[in-house]
């Protein structure tokens, strides 16, 4: 009877999005980081993974995210001309232009995929960016990959 219950409370959920935030240490997350220490209010749903640069973000990452689970993906930086590592931004936005044009033949709609870029001082426009991308995707609904065997719960 409990487990009727469980599953019954569980399907009448509102869907809340499952996002995997890939951030350049020295900018998004530091501003992640200001937003955290000033108590701003954001969606709980983001996962961040840090990285030294988004020009070190291996295209293959974003694709395991999706295939992890995650219904969107958010990859953020240093604004160009900001770049830690001089131009890893700049190799970045050439990569993530191209790879967007190739998502659809992985059957990943585009809309899943944002970009930005914070700096460490822009604490409230992470806060937003946060908020946006979660209010966009609960828009989008569940991703539904072609394999729902891939699809594992959130850890």
């Amino acid at each position: 009877m409990t487990q009727i219950a469980a599953t019954t409370t569980e399907a009448t959920k509102p869907f809340e999005p499952r996002v995997v935030a890939f951030v350049c240490n020295w900018c998004t997350y530091a501003g992640a980081d200001l937003a955290g220490t000033s108590r701003m209010q954001y969606a709980p749903n983001v996962r961040i993974v840090k990285l030294p640069c988004t020009g070190r973000i291996d295209p293959l990452f974003v694709v395991k995210a999706f295939e992890g689970g995650a219904d969107a993906v958010l990859v953020s930086g240093c604004h160009p001309g900001d770049c830690h590592y001089t131009s890893g931004n700049y190799h970045a936005r050439r990569r993530w232009t191209i790879f967007r044009k190739l998502l659809d033949l992985t059957g990943i709609d585009p809309r899943r995929l944002h970009f930005s870029w914070v700096s460490a001082a822009e604490g409230a426009k992470f806060a937003h960016l946060i908020n946006d991308v979660t209010a966009k995707v609960r828009a989008l609904g569940p991703f539904e990959p072609h394999n729902p065997a891939r699809r594992r719960p959130w850890r």
